[in-house]
């Protein structure tokens, strides 16, 4: 009998359902999009019941389509958007309050207060005090949304991340685990006892009693049908951050193996091997996984804003009519012009950590048009990475690079070409997209002794090389450095 392996990915803007056969090979993708619910304080939430909904709708659709026999199915991987938290009862599985998204910097002043402790969470989590992460997230639902820490301190109410929502909603409440790639991104993690920690717990003001199992990230984490959609129930046998899952589709298995995420907002990792190193340059430590049992850790940087700073100049300034024009207008600006955009819509995350600042076009001149803006709009993109890559390179000590990436943005050649030559590095783009999917697939299938380490070489890719003169380098990136100075 034929395996397959169903991959979720519960990503920013949508989930989908992707269909692995036994090679590894992808046969569909079904996806459903759901609503961005911002409001006028620029606060960013989803609706986890939507979310959950759209998730169910998927697999119907998926076996339909591909005319699969669904007893065929083995297992299940799931990776999902990080550091976006919710709360949910025990007992039922609703939400007591929207999730609350990775963007939201909604817990600025609760980390305010905790200031004098950011070294002390930083030395446990290997990570800067910032709203990014889900403990403020967290904290602040329980102080603001009625009657939701009392019902905590009770033990009546779940604290997590999506993955666990997902695992608990399609186990029917049977499982309630997260896995440590997403545990790492909490700020409420431990990464040198690979448990929670009392104190960050304590400090935050999150009872202990709320927080997840933590669960190998190619472990069982539980069994579903989907509601039924399935003959019977099916192993959920991987669950991964969506960075750290296309980490793995990539092969980024060694020290000093480098991926870029370019999302809605982009994940810079490289991985550093079986110890941490903690950085004094601003940017952050966590666990890719734990995988056969052997825990990786990485370096990690995070651009709050990149494919959405296209989405930015397509909806709100009215620069594009859609995401694929911003290469043709980049391809014809004047390569002289010198406008940069500082994309700091809401703060700036590594390695500057700045959730006060806000967003600017400098360096505009009277010929400066829609052109002119869309091509400093990508190359913000490109110098946000190059920043970031090149701290990596000074903390892990590793010269030279070769970058792999993914994401929508990666399929823009001038984005691409330009990356190559702000890094100096190669830039591999691959054929396949959906690469936190691969990731949780590979893993599974893996796990359940379907595929074997082989199953890398179905990776394909086009490769960037350096081109730009070195003198024309360094004076953009050097206007780059100094546009970001004028903000903060």
């Amino acid at each position: 009998m034929a395996g397959y392996i169903i991959a979720i990915d519960q990503s920013t803007q949508s989930t989908k359902a992707l269909l692995f056969d036994g090679a590894g090979r992808i046969l569909l993708r079904v996806d459903r999009p759901h609503r961005q619910l911002i409001d006028e304080r620029g606060y960013v939430e989803h609706d986890p019941e939507e979310i959950y909904g759209n998730l169910l709708s998927l697999i119907p659709e998926l076996l339909q389509k591909s005319g699969v026999d669904p007893q065929e199915i083995w297992a299940v991987g799931i990776s999902n958007q990080r550091e976006t938290a919710l709360m949910w009862d025990r007992a039922t599985g609703k939400p007591v309050y929207n999730a609350v998204v990775w963007q939201c910097a909604r817990g600025a002043a609760i980390c305010d207060e905790l200031a004098a402790s950011a070294e002390a969470v930083r030395q446990k989590t290997g990570l800067r005090l910032s709203p990014y992460f889900s403990a403020a997230k967290l904290a602040w639902i329980l102080r603001n949304v009625p009657g939701v820490r009392e019902r905590a301190e009770k033990g009546e109410i779940c604290c997590g991340t999506m993955d666990s929502y997902l695992i608990f909603r399609l186990t029917g409440g049977k499982a309630f685990r997260t896995d440590y790639s997403n545990a790492s991104r909490t700020q409420l993690f431990n990464i040198h006892s690979l448990a929670w920690d009392e104190e960050l717990l304590s400090l935050f003001g999150i009872p202990s009693r709320c927080m997840a199992e933590l669960t190998a990230s190619d472990a069982v984490f539980g069994e579903t049908d989907f509601g039924g959609a399935l003959p019977h129930p099916v192993p959920i046998h991987c669950a991964l951050g969506d960075s750290h899952a296309a980490l793995f589709a990539q092969g980024c298995l060694e020290k000093g193996m480098l991926k870029v995420g370019y999302g809605t907002g982009s994940s810079i990792m490289m991985n550093i091997g079986e110890k941490p190193i903690l950085s004094q340059l601003g940017i952050v430590t966590s666990l890719a996984w734990k995988l056969k049992g052997q825990v990786n850790y990485i370096l990690e940087g995070n651009v709050n804003y990149s494919g959405a700073i296209v989405t930015w100049l397509k909806d709100q300034a009215g620069l594009l009519s859609s995401a694929k024009e911003s290469q043709a207008l980049a391809e014809k600006a004047n390569p002289q012009d010198k406008t940069y955009l500082v994309p700091a819509f809401s703060g700036l995350g590594a390695p500057y950590w700045r959730s006060d600042v806000s967003a600017a076009f400098i360096g505009m001149s009277r010929t400066t048009g829609r052109a002119e803006m869309v091509k400093a709009g990508l190359e913000a993109i490109a110098y946000q990475i190059t920043d970031i890559v090149e701290l990596m390179q000074q903390e892990a000590r590793i010269p030279q690079v070769e970058l792999r990436v993914d994401g929508g943005p990666s399929r823009n050649g001038w984005l691409m070409q330009f990356q190559s030559d702000m890094l100096r590095s190669p830039v591999l783009v691959p054929e396949a997209e959906e690469l936190s999917c691969v990731g949780v697939a590979y893993a599974a299938g893996m796990a359940l002794g379907l595929y074997n380490e082989s199953i890398f070489e179905n990776n394909r890719y086009f490769r960037y090389t350096p081109g730009m003169d070195e003198a024309l380098r360094r004076q953009k990136h050097a206007g780059w450095k100094e546009a970001v100075k004028r903000i903060l």
